[in-house]
């Protein structure tokens, strides 16, 4: 014949107080709060100087209503929470533009030095690399000159006929100068020695 089932009875805690009427407050101190959030007496001190937890005046002096300081904590933890979130989906946000401004700026900066390469585009030192040329270009025609000048003019007749020699061997280094020609190959060669110069002091950095 089985037996009946013991049953144990529970021990009471010591100094527990059970409520029978549902909605009753339940007044508690600080130390009370501390021990079910696990915050320290300068932190609950602290909500309570911020507004968030309030205590209330009774007979047995200044503390805290349990249900409704309860519900102020879990509020305040929500806010905090939402507003992590947010912060966090703020974070995010700004790291993919983030993202894609270096993308679109390396883009532009191969989309640069591609037309940099088929001479659509030119840096200021390139120019001047190219006017530099240009400058020696007509430094050695004016340099030339005299001599190309020298025996024709003394064998003119009269100072009219000197004139137009020169006259003459002037149009004709005008002429070449008109005639001097942008060499696209020239800059190419500039634009990627340069290039290689500045990847060699990247390597160096």
């Amino acid at each position: 014949m089985a037996g009946k089932a013991k049953t144990s009875k529970a021990t009471p805690v010591e100094g527990a107080t059970y409520v029978l009427q549902a909605g009753k407050p339940i007044y508690v101190k600080t130390a009370d709060l501390c021990a079910m959030t696990g915050k320290s007496n300068q932190w609950i001190g602290q909500l309570t100087a911020q507004g968030i937890l309030n205590k209330e005046a009774t007979e047995y002096g200044s503390l805290y209503d349990l249900r409704t300081n309860i519900k102020y904590y879990c509020d305040m933890l929500e806010a905090r929470s939402k507003k992590t979130d947010s912060e966090v989906v703020k974070v995010e946000t700004d790291k993919s533009k983030a993202e894609m401004q270096l993308k679109q700026a390396k883009a532009a900066i191969a989309i640069m030095e591609a037309n940099e390469l088929k001479g659509k585009m030119h840096r200021s030192e390139d120019v001047l690399a190219i006017t530099e040329d240009l400058v020696f270009a007509i430094r050695n025609m004016l340099v030339a000159l005299p001599g190309r000048l020298a025996v024709e003019v003394s064998h003119a007749e009269d100072a009219a006929q000197a004139a137009i020699i020169i006259r003459t061997e002037v149009n004709k280094v005008m002429e070449e100068l008109a005639n001097y020609e942008y060499d696209p190959k020239r800059y190419e060669e500039l634009v990627r020695k340069r290039q290689s110069w500045e990847a060699l002091d990247d390597e160096e950095d």
